[in-house]
């Protein structure tokens, strides 16, 4: 870990990296909190705004990942921040104005833009570092998650509570210009910045763009181990949809409706509390255990776990299992998060990263466009941890059926070779 951080160019990348997930989460949470609070009949609004930050990968990310293998990654992730932050200024005049159209579409064009920060940002990164140093940055990013797990609601709650929602959202725009300063200001190898050489934006045509996304569907479709573990990201889209409103409903309405802002940022305090020990915990199981062990035995302990969340009926053992499952979660992303770069080469990697992306925000979408139209008319608090831990379940099931034997194929031929 100090190896990482003795690199510069790894640093800026991280706090920058930081800087952009605080404000967004602190914006993003103050939001739901403002829907919710003012809007309390309408929980569709809260869910909406969810939606808009995963349906835009949907429509560019065939776009994306050929930007970031054919232009400067640098100058596309730096770009990525600052018209975030432009476009932060019109979605705070349209929410206070109740233009919920313009609000939802000024989330959508905010979302679409940042899509593009990813793939670029990963690319600098994993030609910023060792591979041997993988394991360990996925476990690092894991630690930030976690923070902001920890910290990411309660913020967000004390932020539209002392600050107000206006405040919230400018300090979403201020860590989009940090964030934006940090990567346009640094110094990054050329091979880095545009490892497939130079191009120019005219160059960028649909017959072009059209070769490049189908060699990344290529690259994909002839690594068997790459397509099974990219087929996950659709159960962990999933994941990510259900949970960026379940502690806000389970408290609304369920356990603890008069408490609701309290308890429902205690949820991600102690979710976020499990994620920072299981991200502790994580490399030493990789090594220990293997990844793909490691990977199949959280998911079979996670699924075990939302399941017990949908039985809980007082607060205090709700806390207790999201601790829990937080701890199991942890190592399951990083082993996913290490797999990839081991997997994909520097030159491509913009373009596989970005077909990733629209498999893990087509589950987002998915389990968010269920919960605006059924709940809670049709699917109760409770059905929703019992649907999300049946899906973990299965996929661990998948996984356990297919990746020990994909595994121990890929190492035959590498020893072979």
């Amino acid at each position: 870990m100090k190896t990482l951080f003795r690199n510069p160019t790894f640093c800026r990348l991280f706090f920058a990296s930081v800087a952009s997930q605080l404000g967004n989460v602190v914006g993003n949470m103050a939001l739901a909190f403002y829907f919710v609070d003012r809007f309390s009949s309408q929980p569709a609004l809260a869910t909406t705004a969810e939606l808009m930050y995963s349906l835009p990968t949907l429509a560019v990310f065939w776009l994306v990942g050929v930007a970031a293998d054919r232009f400067d990654r640098q100058r596309i992730a730096a770009w990525s921040d600052w018209i975030r932050a432009g476009l932060t200024v019109l979605l705070l005049l349209f929410v206070l104005s109740d233009l919920f159209f313009l609000t939802f579409l000024t989330l959508f064009l905010r979302s679409a833009i940042s899509k593009f920060f990813g793939p670029a940002e990963m690319g600098l990164l994993q030609s910023s570092i060792e591979p041997d140093q993988y394991v360990q940055a996925s476990g690092l990013n894991q630690m930030v998650l976690g923070l902001f797990m920890l910290f990411g609601m309660s913020l967000g709650a004390t932020a539209y509570q002392f600050i107000g929602i206006e405040g919230a959202i400018l300090l979403d725009g201020i860590s989009f210009i940090v964030s934006g300063l940090l990567i346009g200001w640094g110094k990054f190898d050329e091979k880095a910045r545009v490892p497939n050489g130079a191009h120019r934006l005219r160059e960028l045509r649909f017959p072009l763009i059209w070769q490049d996304f189908r060699e990344g569907l290529r690259y994909i479709a002839g690594n068997r181990l790459l397509v099974i573990v990219i087929s996950g990201f659709l159960f962990f889209g999933v994941v990510n949809g259900v949970f960026a409103v379940l502690p806000l409903f389970a408290m609304k309405y369920g356990l603890s409706p008069e408490t609701y802002v309290v308890h429902s940022s205690l949820i991600t305090v102690f979710l976020g509390i499990g994620v920072l020990a299981g991200s502790l915990l994580g490399p030493t199981l990789i090594r220990r255990f293997s990844r793909t062990r490691t990977l199949i035995a959280g998911l079979f302990l996670a699924g075990a776990l939302i399941g017990g969340l949908g039985l809980a009926e007082r607060v205090e053992v709700y806390f207790a299992l999201m601790l829990i499952a937080g701890i199991a979660i942890a190592p399951i992303n990083i082993a996913l998060g290490s797999w990839i770069p081991e997997l994909v080469p520097p030159q491509s990697m913009g373009r596989v990263n970005a077909l990733i992306e629209p498999v893990l925000m087509l589950g987002q979408s998915m389990a968010l466009g269920i919960i605006a139209l059924a709940f809670p008319a049709w699917i109760s608090v409770t059905w929703l941890h019992y649907g999300l831990a049946a899906i973990t379940v299965g996929v661990s099931t998948f996984y356990l059926s297919t990746l020990p034997a994909m595994v121990r194929s890929r190492e035959a031929v590498r020893a072979e070779a």
